[in-house]
């Protein structure tokens, strides 16, 4: 893989908040985004916190499928085009990419779309929207469904690498659910509690599992970016779910996490997407990845004992 660095370009970098956004921001140094390149995104703490510096304009949120939502952010998009001139525009997904490429597209901007990591087995139905229309590039970040039309851009996960580092005999615990609304994880709480590894200093972020009165330590619904990073850099374990956003931050932070799928079988999730995730991880060794009953004291103990090395911003592939 070429790891020279990219030719600087003014680009259009559009993401909806969340995993997808995570992504581009960690791609676009090896895109060649250069400091005029402008952002597209929503507002929250998160895309302010990760584009601080950084030109950017807020869009009104688009839920999923929302297409009343795509139109008003592409009629925001079109305005953008009509006054500053790019030399790309790169999306990670979801609706506000189906939103915008096709104007930047349409307006002459060489535009491309690259799959979020989570899509293991195939696209999603932005990506199969933006590929039906023949105006956007289209990329996959797995070799396994790569085609003709779906060709490779190398995976945001295969910068990250595991060290090893000393672990303590009792490691302290951050337990994070994620904030996914409407969904319960009590399988993960209850694996923690009986790894027999909770204890007095475990930190425990909970979402909608609500009313667990039976934590040892200190028990948060929600918590502030602030003092959610406090909690995982101040830990020896952070045990998350399977959410792409929460565990590429947990990579950024150079931490080596347990990740912990939620299942619809257990009413956990929609679907059962975040096994592909984890699956991933596990394969680059970049994670412990285990299903709620699979979370034993050892596979703890094993993430106490490693850490995660950042390395390089991904470079574009050979093909551009």
């Amino acid at each position: 893989m070429d790891s020279s660095p990219s030719p600087q370009r003014k680009l259009l970098l559009v993401a909806s908040t969340g995993g997808h956004l995570a992504q581009l921001v960690r791609l676009a140094p090896g895109l060649g985004a250069s400091p005029s390149s402008l952002w597209v995104t929503f507002d929250s703490v998160q895309s302010r916190s990760l584009l601080a510096g950084q030109r950017r304009i807020h869009v009104p949120y688009v839920r999923p499928r929302d297409y009343l939502g795509m139109m008003r952010a592409a009629s925001i998009v079109r305005r953008v085009l009509r006054h500053e001139t790019f030399e790309g525009a790169v999306s990670t997904g979801a609706g506000l990419a189906v939103a915008a490429l096709p104007q930047a597209a349409i307006s002459g901007v060489p535009s491309l779309y690259i799959e979020s990591v989570s899509r293991v087995e195939g696209p999603s139905l932005s990506g199969r929207m933006l590929a039906a229309s023949h105006l956007v590039s289209v990329r996959t970040q797995h070799p396994a469904w790569a085609t003709s039309r779906w060709r490779t851009h190398p995976s945001v996960l295969s910068t990250y690498h595991s060290l090893i580092r000393p672990a303590p005999e009792r490691p302290s615990l951050f337990v994070t659910l994620g904030t996914i609304e409407g969904y319960r994880f009590d399988s993960l709480v209850d694996a923690v509690l009986a790894s027999g590894l909770a204890d007095e200093r475990t930190i425990w972020q909970l979402g909608f599992t609500t009313d667990r009165t039976d934590l040892p330590g200190r028990v948060h619904q929600m918590m502030p970016t602030a003092q959610f990073v406090d909690a995982a850099v101040n830990s020896d374990v952070v045990i998350t779910h399977a959410g792409v956003g929460t565990f590429m931050g947990l990579l950024e932070l150079g931490i080596f996490p347990v990740i912990v799928t939620r299942r619809k079988h257990r009413g956990e999730h929609v679907d059962d997407h975040q096994m592909q995730i984890a699956e991933l991880a596990e394969y680059l060794g970049v994670a412990r990845a285990v299903d709620s009953p699979d979370l034993t004291a050892d596979v703890i103990r094993f993430a106490a004992g490693r850490a995660i090395d950042a390395g390089v911003r991904i470079p574009l592939p050979s093909d551009r």
